[in-house]
């Protein structure tokens, strides 16, 4: 491997430009391709298998019209005013018809207009009335009432009790993420025209967004941040750009051409945010590790650049390579657990992080090709010279390492103590999916959402949808049939209020409203959702009538629960193959263990972090929260591969460092102090940007990739300070020349790969130049 990727990195230094015009040429295909197709992506949570996803499944093939998005605008009078007041309810109604008048919303006075055409002979005015007067009242003490236009009720709009707010709700024709872009929001602009003329504000739901910005302010300062972080290091802004570059253009091939395919295959808003964070990380971080060692051969050794380049291909190239695998194969972990939506992100940002890979070790050593000597300009060379006075034993690291190794024992209980400290708030952690109540009080989503809790009852912005099918093949459903299970599901604990919200044109399929008396998010939504659910044996055997719930909450427990069985073996999964590949890598029993361990200890801390942070509202200042939400659902398992594979890259960096030096001669201690010495720097630079880079993502608007931003932020700072500088080098120095341990027999077995580069030593002997030529390089 190591003579391979020497030889790979001669020849780009060599050739620059035919590494490069190949690259562009990529680039140019795929910016066609994006200006040619446009970019179409999801915001639907599905889950294929699951009793809701089943439930909205069926209602495509038996009521096509109730399989469409959902939407919902709240209009609030002015102060002082009430819906009912001539001018305001004018403009209420004029908007309201804006709405249904708009292109793919499904006009439900229409629909009224030609079942009321039918009249004794149409099956859905008898099931209204007879589902009306089996539901009652409302018994939150909230009771709305319908918008009247002309002595008739305005099909989907209620007024609040108090008669200060008005609720529309509507259905697209298609799912959100299938609209035409710019759908949504010209049909809340389309409103607010009409509303503006009786001065009412229109608050749009959660659900009524278009696809968040990806890339943003908070992102973008990141980047800027890891800019400084690079010149820091490297100090050259030639340097520091190289990195900048890969990562770049990593994530234009990478995202973009995932973006290519978004007409052909679904891809989650998620996917493509996870792909862009990762791709910008590890790109920056595998071209710094590869940068920063072509720098050291220079500046220690004396090596001309283009030597330089090939021998840092030859050993940090392989430890890139290796580390690039433990990523990819924690992504494509998630492949085992068989759900689209984390197959569609693992094979996107896996896909991503490939490139960056490939990229640091082909582009940059062609982009090193044309740097040449200004990778390290004289003064530079002239400078370190100075700083360490040739001997790198008095460094800021050495010093550092060796403190750890003679403190072994509180280093060690510190790294254990700290993240199992920061983890005792996981055990109280709550799974679910973002609302309403997840963004922050000063967002529409969030006023909408309180003032729908507080005009109509919190269940109002989470009803569930209860599918009613006839269990006689080819049977309508009678109004006494609905009726009686409309009073059976009234009676369950927890509901409030249950309508007719639809039906088929052959009457054997009918969809319930039941609006809970809690929030989406509250345990007791959850508890009324299953007690509905185990309440459907018993309408089938008493009524004839198959019932299936979905909506909001029942979709959050269903995804929670499935999550939750595929767990173990997705974490089986990747830790089995993680420690095949860290066994090859190390040729040691001890050190993927610890590496293992440490994993552990990382992502319980910081899932006990994101709980305390995002459920329970601790510090939220700090990063401009002010909600308090459940954690999301898919959270815990994308976090868990992604989390595991970048801990890797940081285990990879530090301990190929530390038996590189053991490899050539020193003990197991001077190994792991000089390791550390040669390699923290770049890990604390590297594990800086990577949080940076996260971190910005934290400031983006949409709750489920402000979790996973915070998340991947806070994990990445824990696993690699407190983890991998800190627990590692302590097991390393306690278990000193045991840590290197592995049965003869598994060790002959076992292919050498030579990550350490000492199989390029010496089949092609490193020539130090002469003291002349070390002066004549140096200028």
């Amino acid at each position: 491997m190591s003579v391979l990727l020497y030889r790979l990195g001669k020849f780009a230094y060599g050739k620059p430009w035919y590494v490069i015009g190949g690259w562009l040429a990529v680039l140019a295909a795929v910016v066609l391709l994006l200006v040619t197709n446009p970019v179409k992506l999801s915001n639907e949570v599905r889950i294929d298998g699951t009793p809701s996803q089943r439930v909205i499944d069926g209602l495509a093939t038996s009521l096509p019209e109730a399989s469409g998005g959902q939407g919902m605008l709240l209009f609030t009078a002015p102060e002082g005013a009430r819906i009912n007041d001539e001018k305001v309810r004018s403009a209420l109604v004029a908007a309201v018809d804006a709405v249904y008048r708009h292109d793919h919303v499904v006009d439900a006075r229409k629909l009224l207009a030609r079942e009321a055409a039918r009249g004794e002979n149409s099956p859905l005015l008898r099931a209204q009335a007879a589902v009306a007067q089996a539901a009652g009242k409302p018994s939150s003490g909230k009771t709305p009432v319908p918008l009247q236009q002309g002595g008739q009720p305005v099909p989907g709009v209620v007024v609040s009790a108090d008669g200060s707010t008005a609720l529309m709700q509507f259905q697209f024709d298609q799912q959100t993420f299938e609209l035409p872009a710019g759908t949504i929001d010209s049909t809340i602009r389309a409103a607010e025209q009409q509303a503006a003329t009786g001065d009412l504000d229109v608050l749009p739901s959660a659900a009524m967004m278009e696809i968040p910005e990806i890339i943003g302010v908070g992102e973008i300062v990141g980047v800027v941040v890891a800019a400084l972080v690079l010149l820091i290091t490297l100090g050259s802004v030639i340097a520091a750009g190289l990195p900048l570059i890969i990562a770049l253009a990593g994530v234009t091939v990478g995202v973009g051409g995932a973006f290519t395919l978004s007409t052909v295959f679904e891809i989650h808003s998620l996917a493509a945010v996870l792909a862009l964070m990762l791709g910008l990380a590890v790109g920056i971080d595998y071209a710094l590790f590869i940068v920063n060692r072509e720098r050291r051969l220079i500046l220690d050794q004396g090596m001309d650049p283009h030597e330089a380049t090939g021998r840092a291909l030859g050993t940090a190239g392989s430890a890139v390579f290796f580390a690039g695998s433990t990523v990819i194969i924690a992504l494509a972990g998630l492949l085992v657990i068989g759900i689209t939506l984390l197959s569609t992100m693992a094979i996107v940002a896996a896909g991503t992080i490939a490139i960056a890979v490939l990229l640091a070790l082909t582009l940059l050593p062609a982009l090193l090709g044309l740097v040449k000597e200004r990778i390290c300009p004289a003064r530079t060379r002239r400078r370190e010279q100075e700083r360490t006075g040739g001997d790198a034993e008095h460094t800021r690291a050495v010093r550092w390492g060796a403190l750890l190794v003679r403190h072994r024992y509180a280093a060690l209980a510190a790294s254990i103590l700290i993240p199992a400290i920061l983890a005792v708030p996981a055990a109280g952690m709550k799974l679910g999916l973002p609302s309403g109540a997840s963004y922050n009080t000063d967002t529409g989503q969030r006023r909408g959402y309180d003032l729908v809790s507080d005009a109509y009852g919190p269940g109002y912005n989470g009803p569930l949808l209860i599918a009613v099918d006839s269990t006689t093949n080819g049977q309508p459903l009678t109004p006494v049939t609905l009726a009686a299970v409309t009073s059976d599901l009234r009676s369950v604990k927890g509901a409030t209020a249950v309508s007719l919200a639809g039906m088929n044109e052959t009457g054997t399929t009918a969809i319930l409203s039941l609006i809970p008396g809690s929030g989406p998010n509250d345990d007791a939504t959850k508890d009324l959702a299953t007690a509905l659910r185990d309440k459907s044996a018993q309408i089938r055997a008493t009524h004839g009538a198959e019932i299936g719930i979905a909506g909001f909450t029942t979709l959050a427990i269903d995804v929670s629960d499935r999550l939750a069985d595929v767990l173990p073996l997705y974490v089986a999964t990747v830790l089995g193959l993680s420690l095949i590949v860290l066994l090859l890598v190390f040729r040691s029993l001890m050190v993927p263990l610890m590496a293992t361990l440490g994993f552990l200890l990382s992502i319980a801390a910081t899932f006990g972090l994101t709980t305390a942070v995002f459920q329970w509202g601790w510090l939220q200042s700090l990063i401009g929260l002010d909600a308090t939400a459940p954690v999301v659902s898919l959270l815990p398992i994308i976090i868990t591969g992604v989390l595991y594979g970048l801990a890797m890259d940081y285990q990879m960096f530090l301990v190929t460092s530390i038996r590189e030096a053991h490899v050539h001669g020193a003990t197991a201690v001077n190994a792991t102090v000089t390791g550390f010495a040669r390699a923290s720097s770049v890990v604390l630079a590297a594990a800086t940007i990577m949080v940076s880079v996260f971190a910005g993502f934290v400031f983006n608007a949409q709750p489920m990739i402000k979790q996973a931003g915070f998340a991947l932020a806070a994990g990445i700072l824990i696993d690699a300070f407190v983890i991998r500088m800190t627990f590692i080098p302590a097991t390393m120095a306690l278990a000193q020349e045991k840590a290197w341990w592995i049965p003869a027999r598994l060790n002959r077995l076992l292919p050498d790969l030579d990550v350490e580069g000492d199989k390029l030593t010496q089949k092609i002997p490193l020539h130090h130049p002469t003291p002349a030529q070390q002066a004549q390089t140096a200028g």
